[in-house]
């Protein structure tokens, strides 16, 4: 068997391993449940693929990521590497061929999402295959106390029970203390195994620019510092605005969101990444598996919800280990929009049983009945009707599901369908179709398996590019040979779905137990304040704020971020206050609170005692009571 070592250089082209990664790789490799934290950038895939390549059997990678596993399908396979991925898009019989290729030892590597561990399908393939251990990427998603909770993520731990021998990864670039113990209970680690990697960035310089106008913030970056840059903002109709604004400021722009075709979205992404766009205006849909080292800014025009979400999206610049700036707009504005998150995301508790009752009224429940029933939900006609606004109605919805009252499918199987009705050989003797039609019927046949025995899941945006028309072109054509009875056709459908998982409650008896409700929020208000902090910080290196926020305690300032080039430029030098903070150290050596006129009769010059206490108290190394002050 080939060393870990030479694996890593004959594949992909490596002298030797960065960091934790070879620990990460023993641990995995001996069969012990690990835990790796690695920030962003720090070679997280290396972790899994190289002993998935050392060991018997297939490394099954849990992603939520579809991006991901393309991507990452594709740079594997062009390695000579046998990998695949199952995502929503493939057919039945598809997804079957690769599920029994992994079988018969056709992969060593097989990307799944979380979802998918739950189908009968594939827990019934799972017992027949030999897997070498699971990866969890994204890790933090599985932990109540992560900023990204995904509840499909619980599901993982049941794959134990299939395999309770097969040792589990789990990898993750963002994680407090909390989360980390959480993940391995979570995970039902059979021991506590943590392999650390500091999460500071050298190259990278954090910065906060307070200012109105961030328009002109962001313009004057981008035409002050050269090279690829992420934009990140709140918004899908900002990204498009966003963009416009720096295309009209010739910036070379283009946008990116959950909203827009599949194909638009790779192409976007194929373009910034191959240099043919410069800056990508994005809101968070866009990042996680990107494999571009050279992005040099990170911008965020809006405040994200949390330190965590902001280190994660920020760690995406310098990546090559070259400078690199990540940089923070802030004004007064987004303090009022933080705090109107947290009522948005957990609107009164009132609020959300009203919103119970009009469901019922919404879909004619009586009390006692409903339980198992699901329904097309048309939120806008809802909000019309009772007078909701969305957002916080979305949030009314997503914590009833939490509370157990109902499941809420925002993004149920949307894609399109089709599946020919014709055989292959009635096909190909028509003759009354339109090149049009032609384009379209080769590209399906080109790109999707299994189309004359089931359906499968079609991206309409592909099949236009593939064909040279447009979507709306597509869509009409295939309607129309539906209509024909050439195919059949089910159209996109992006309807939400909700599913009574009990009888419908008269609304007095609605219990959000405090797991549900109180602690969440008062979890997401922490991270809210948090963030504001940071934000608003001008005393305290960039780079100690965050690595101290995941209790990263023993570093020192970057010199490189808006904090430290401040102070550098200060006329008071560390030589300067190094007597000082002796004296006032030396009084309070006694333990003793001691008041601030005490301080002031030492006779230490104004400049030098303002910057000696702010450098104590920065250090913590003195508290201050009213005052008081003390020895920390």
């Amino acid at each position: 068997m080939k060393s870990y070592l030479d694996i890593l250089h004959d594949f992909f082209g490596y002298s030797d391993f960065r960091g934790i990664q070879k620990d990460i790789i023993e641990s995995i490799g001996s069969g012990k449940d690990t835990l790796g934290l690695m920030p962003t950038g720090g070679g997280k895939s290396i972790t899994f693929q190289v002993p998935a390549l050392a060991k018997e059997g297939v490394c099954i990678v849990i992603t939520p990521l579809i991006a991901l596993m393309k991507d990452q399908v594709m740079h594997l396979r062009e390695k000579d590497i046998r990998a695949a991925a199952i995502y929503s898009g493939m057919s039945r019989h598809e997804i079957i061929t690769t599920l029994e290729n992994c079988i018969f030892g056709g992969y060593k590597i097989l990307y799944v999402s979380p979802e998918r561990l739950s189908s009968d399908l594939f827990q019934a393939k799972l017992k027949h295959i030999n897997v070498s251990f699971f990866t969890v990427d994204e890790a933090h998603c599985i932990s109540q106390w992560g900023y990204d909770f995904r509840p499909s993520y619980l599901n993982i731990a049941n794959i134990r029970k299939l395999k309770p021998d097969t040792a589990i990864l789990a990898l993750t670039a963002s994680a407090t203390p909390r989360v980390v113990e959480d993940i391995q209970k979570k995970l039902c680690f059979q021991q506590e195994n943590v392999f650390r990697m500091s999460f500071e960035r050298k190259n990278l310089a954090y910065i906060v620019r307070k200012t109105l106008d961030k328009n002109q913030e962001l313009i004057h970056i981008l035409q002050s510092v050269k090279g690829s840059a992420i934009v990140y903002v709140r918004s899908r109709r900002h990204s498009k605005e966003i963009a416009k604004m720096l295309t009209d400021y010739k910036i070379n722009a283009v946008f990116f969101h959950a909203g827009l075709d599949s194909a638009v979205k790779d192409q976007r992404q194929k373009d910034w990444q191959a240099d043919k766009s410069r800056v990508m205006v994005a809101t968070n849909a866009f990042g996680m598996g990107i494999d571009k080292a050279d992005v040099r800014l990170v911008i965020h025009y809006d405040c994200p919800d949390s330190i965590e979400a902001y280190f994660q999206e920020a760690g995406r610049a310098g990546r090559d280990g070259k400078k690199a700036y990540a940089v923070l707009l802030y004004n007064n504005s987004d303090h009022r929009k933080l705090e109107k998150r947290i009522i948005d995301n957990f609107p009164d508790k009132d609020y959300i049983k009203d919103v119970y009752a009009h469901l019922a009224y919404y879909y004619q429940l009586a009390v006692g009945s409903g339980y198992g029933h699901t329904y097309e939900f048309e939120i806008d006609k809802f909000c019309n009707i009772y007078k909701y606004f969305p957002l916080q109605l979305n949030s009314a919805l997503k914590i009833l599901q939490r509370a157990g009252y109902i499941v809420y499918e925002t993004d149920p199987d949307a894609n399109a369908r089709v599946m020919f009705l014709l055989s292959h050989s009635e096909l190909y003797r028509l003759e009354s179709t339109s090149p049009h039609e032609e384009a379209v019927i080769t590209a399906l046949l080109r790109n999707y398996g299994g189309l004359f025995t089931d359906y499968s899941y079609i991206d309409e945006g592909f099949i236009a590019q593939q064909a040279g028309l447009s979507t709306q072109q597509v869509y009409l054509l295939l309607k129309g040979l539906s209509q024909r009875h050439i195919i059949h056709f089910i159209p996109r459908r992006k309807t939400p779905y909700i599913t009574y998982t009990t009888d419908r409650e008269d609304t007095e008896y609605i219990i959000l137990k405090k797991e549900v409700y109180e602690d969440r929020k008062a979890q997401f208000t922490e991270r809210i304040h948090a963030m504001e902090a940071y934000a608003i910080n001008d005393e305290k290196c960039r780079s100690r704020q965050l690595l101290e926020y995941f209790s990263e305690k023993k570093v020192a300032d970057c010199g490189q971020c808006d904090v430290c080039i401040e102070q550098k430029s200060d006329q008071l030098s560390t030589e300067k206050l190094k007597n000082p903070e002796e004296q006032i150290l030396s009084l309070l050596a006694d333990g003793e609170k001691h008041s601030f006129s005490e301080i002031l009769q030492m006779n230490i010059p104004e400049r030098q005692l303002d910057g000696a206490l702010q450098h104590l108290v920065t250090e913590e190394k003195i508290g201050l009571d009213g005052s008081d002050i003390y020895k920390a």
